[in-house]
C-alpha cells in the first residue's frame, strides 16, 4: 500500500472556487470576476427638494412671525375696553403710520404683503410636509397617544379653520362685505375710523360672536403646538431651553386665546358697546 499524501494540486469534487477569486474562466452565475456578490447597488433616487429641514425651518420662521402678529394684534384689540374714542384713534394711527414718508395706509399694506408672503410659504411648506409624512407612513397609524397629542393631531384641521377665519375676518371688519359684515358697517376715511362701531355691530350678532369664540379656542391649540415645534425645528436640544420653550408657548397661546375671546363675550354682555 502506498503511503504517499494526496497531491496539493488535487481538489475535492465538492469544492467550488470563490466567485470573487481572480481565477481564469467564465464568471459564476453572472457575477464579474473579482467583484464580491454581496455589494449592494447605489441608490439612484435623489432626495426631494426642498429638503424636509428647509420646509420645517420655513414653517418655524413664518409661524413665529404669525405668533408675534396675533399677540400684538390682540394687545391692540384690548384697547376696545378703553372706549370708542381711543380704539378708533388707534385704528386711525395704524392707517397713517409713517406719514408723510409713506402714503396713507402705506405701512399697513407693507404689513399685509409680508403677512401674505408668510402665509403662502407657511401653508405651502405644511402641505408638502404632510404629504411626505403620509407617503412615508403608508397605512400604519400610531395608536394610544391620548390627549397629549391632540394639538399635534389637529394642526392641519385647525390651520384650515384659521384660513377660513382670515377670509371671514377681512370681509367682516376690513372690507365690510355683506352679508358677512353687519348692515351698519362704516368704512374708514383719511380723517377718521369707525373701527369700534364696526366691531361692536358685528359681534352683537351672536352667530358671529360664537364663531369668533370657537376659532380663538382653535387658535390657542394651534399656537401652543406651533410655538413648541419652533423650538424643536430650530434645533434646540437642551432640557432647560425646551422647558422654557414649552412655557412660552403655553403662555402666549393662553394670552392670545383669552384676550380675544373676552371681546365678543364683553360685547354680548353689554360691557362694550
Amino acid at each position: 500500500m502506498s503511503s504517499r499524501s494526496p497531491s496539493p494540486s488535487a481538489s475535492s469534487p465538492t469544492e467550488v472556487p470563490s466567485r470573487s477569486a481572480p481565477i481564469d474562466g467564465p464568471p459564476i452565475d453572472g457575477t464579474p470576476i473579482g467583484v464580491p456578490a454581496a455589494v449592494a447597488p447605489m441608490p439612484t433616487t435623489r432626495p426631494p427638494l426642498p429638503s424636509t429641514v428647509t420646509l420645517k425651518v420655513t414653517m418655524a420662521l413664518t409661524g413665529t412671525v404669525f405668533a408675534l402678529f396675533v399677540l400684538v394684534h390682540m394687545i391692540g384689540n384690548l384697547k376696545v375696553y378703553t372706549g370708542a374714542e381711543h380704539f378708533d384713534a388707534y385704528a386711525h394711527w395704524l392707517r397713517t403710520l409713517l406719514e408723510p414718508l409713506l402714503p396713507y395706509e402705506g405701512a399697513l399694506w407693507i404689513f399685509r404683503v409680508v403677512l401674505l408672503a408668510c402665509l403662502i410659504a407657511h401653508v405651502g411648506a405644511s402641505v408638502m410636509l404632510i404629504g411626505r409624512a403620509h407617503r412615508a407612513r403608508g397605512r400604519f397609524r400610531r395608536r394610544g397617544m391620548g390627549l397629549r397629542r391632540l394639538p399635534a393631531t389637529l394642526m392641519p384641521y385647525t390651520g384650515l379653520v384659521l384660513l377660513v377665519f382670515i377670509v371671514v375676518h377681512i370681509l367682516d371688519l376690513t372690507t365690510g362685505t355683506r352679508p358677512v359684515a353687519s348692515s351698519s358697517f362704516e368704512s374708514a376715511t383719511a380723517d377718521a375710523s369707525s373701527a369700534h362701531h364696526n366691531l361692536v355691530e358685528s359681534l352683537q350678532r351672536w352667530p358671529m360672536a360664537l364663531f369668533y369664540i370657537v376659532v380663538m379656542g382653535l387658535l390657542g391649540l394651534h399656537l401652543v403646538h406651533g410655538l413648541w415645534s419652533v423650538v424643536n425645528d430650530l434645533g434646540a436640544t437642551g432640557r432647560r431651553v425646551r422647558q422654557a420653550g414649552a412655557v412660552i408657548a403655553l403662555v402666549v397661546a393662553a394670552a392670545v386665546m383669552i384676550g380675544n375671546i373676552s371681546i365678543p363675550i364683553a360685547v354680548l354682555a353689554g360691557a362694550v358697546g
